[in-house]
């Protein structure tokens, strides 16, 4: 069932076996040495704030889609998919076309703002991919090429837009890692940002979860909003993930969404939905907005629209088009071969389904992740919306959490060890969460049936091996980096 593959070595005369067998160990022990040479130069050299690297002790050297072969000639399955980038997998054909077309066509690379046939190409393609309502309004910024440039640059229109300065965001959140998205991000330490609850069933912060949950935490932005002794001036705007990812995979009711729609146009307050991770087919739908029908004022939009390559856009509504001629720029901000990557991924996810798709097979892996959950307490909730999908796990032995049945304590350190032990079964996830206890799947759209089953069996089989090990076993490396231990 694993989606992999071996070498083979023709079998011939005794000798010629024997030398096949001598030469194939000393490649792989040749192979072996330069990975693990690439991974003590990348620790001497490289700063202190990689992230990725410390959990997952790999060197990439070959992809296609839900695969990655490494230096050491390990091959293993990517359900971390770029931090949600790689919408249709690793070095896709028509990507991989769309690029070569414009390399061999002599078209410039960089032309900063300037129109291209690339660029107005993929605006098209863009366009016919949005919400229609939203669409027959808008207009599109190009910013800098990451997910928080656009977000600096919706904060930065809404404020030029409306006078205000103030921001709404939401507990949980992650917009990026520059100032102004690390300010309405959860762990902001130097606040000018008014966070407001974002509800959950699993750890809702009322203790009450559902649709009454979700309720309070509406009811909540409102008096904020409308209490003059709140000490929240009127904001500039409020930002909102429809399914926060880095915050542990927790999908907002479509209902609460709706209201925090109406909330913010009854004040005039613009409405940012960051679709930087859920946009291109992601939750079961090609905009997650499209969940609850709501039609915001500002999208920001990265990862999955570039095909692979660094584009970040902002996307708004025209009467919010107050810019002056340079008032928001940048060096980057007009990659072509993006452009061309992203027109090709945008237009072969609405042609294929693949939205579609990501909401039927990710239904069906989340129901068997429920059965895992029954069989081991580790895994306290499942949870997610298409193929973004996360599993937090918990201290099963742990005091329940206000009442008997409430959540038991996060558990980092079991997550860490099942991240491991993925990789040590060919598998790459991501951590994430409150407290880094929620093991995220986010697989290309275009992962298989069979795929699928390779993923979750040996999600099944770490977890298994992680519940039947002794606590003091599930240490982090000595370095204090999670999963130091390389794939064995």
């Amino acid at each position: 069932m694993a989606v992999t593959e071996s070498a083979v070595v023709p079998v011939g005369a005794p000798g010629e076996a024997e030398g096949a067998r001598d030469a194939g160990a000393g490649a792989a022990e040749r192979a072996r040495a330069a990975h693990e040479g690439i991974l003590r130069r990348q620790s001497a050299r490289e700063s202190a704030a990689r992230t990725y690297a410390r959990a997952l002790p790999i060197v990439p050297v070959r992809a296609r889609g839900l695969t990655i072969e490494g230096a050491d000639g390990r091959r293993y399955l990517d359900c971390l998919s770029g931090a949600g980038t790689l919408a249709l997998g690793h070095n896709h054909p028509v990507v991989l076309e769309a690029i070569r077309k414009v390399l061999d066509s002599g078209a410039p690379l960089h032309v900063l703002d300037l129109a291209t046939p690339v660029k107005d190409a993929f605006t098209t393609e863009l366009f016919r991919s949005l919400p229609p309502r939203f669409a027959e309004r808008a207009r599109v910024q190009f910013c800098g090429p990451a997910g928080t440039d656009a977000v600096e640059a919706a904060f930065k229109l809404v404020r030029a837009a409306t006078g205000r300065t103030g921001m709404l965001a939401f507990t949980g959140a992650y917009h990026g890692m520059t100032a102004g998205a690390l300010e309405a991000s959860g762990g902001a330490t130097d606040v000018r940002v008014a966070r407001l609850p974002y509800p959950q069933d699993y750890r809702c912060p009322f203790g009450i979860g559902g649709e009454h949950g979700a309720e309070l935490a509406a009811r909540w932005t409102e008096s904020l909003l409308d209490d003059t002794k709140s000490g929240v001036p009127h904001p500039a705007g409020m930002i909102l993930e429809p399914v926060q990812g880095e915050g542990g995979v927790i999908p907002a009711p479509d209902a609460w969404t709706q209201r925090m729609r109406e909330i913010t146009e009854a004040r005039s307050i613009p409405l940012i939905v960051d679709e930087v991770q859920t946009g291109v087919g992601r939750t079961g739908a090609f905009w997650a907005v499209e969940h609850s029908g709501i039609t915001p004022d500002v999208m920001v939009l990265s990862k999955a629209i570039g095909g692979s390559l660094p584009l970040a856009v902002v996307v708004y509504r025209d009467d919010l088009d107050v810019w002056e001629p340079g008032a928001h720029a940048g060096t980057f901000r007009g990659n072509q071969l993006a452009m061309a990557a992203g027109t090709a991924t945008l237009a072969y996810v609405r042609e294929h389904g693949l939205a579609e798709r990501a909401a039927t097979v990710g239904a069906r892996m989340l129901d068997q992740l429920r059965s895992l959950a029954s069989e081991f307490p580790c895994v306290g909730d499942v949870r997610g919306r298409g193929l973004m999908i996360g599993l937090e796990l918990v201290d099963p032995e742990g005091p329940p959490h206000r009442t008997p049945d409430g959540p038991r304590p996060a558990a980092p350190e079991l997550a860490a060890a099942v991240q491991r032990e993925c990789l040590r079964r060919g598998l790459i996830v991501e951590l994430g969460g409150r407290r880094s206890s929620v093991v995220r799947l986010l697989p290309p759209l275009t992962i298989s049936d069979e795929q699928a089953s390779a993923v979750l069996d040996r999600l099944a089989d770490a977890v298994s091996a992680v519940s039947a090990t002794a606590p003091e076993d599930r240490r982090p490396g000595r370095d204090g980096a999670r999963g130091a231990v390389g794939p064995e």
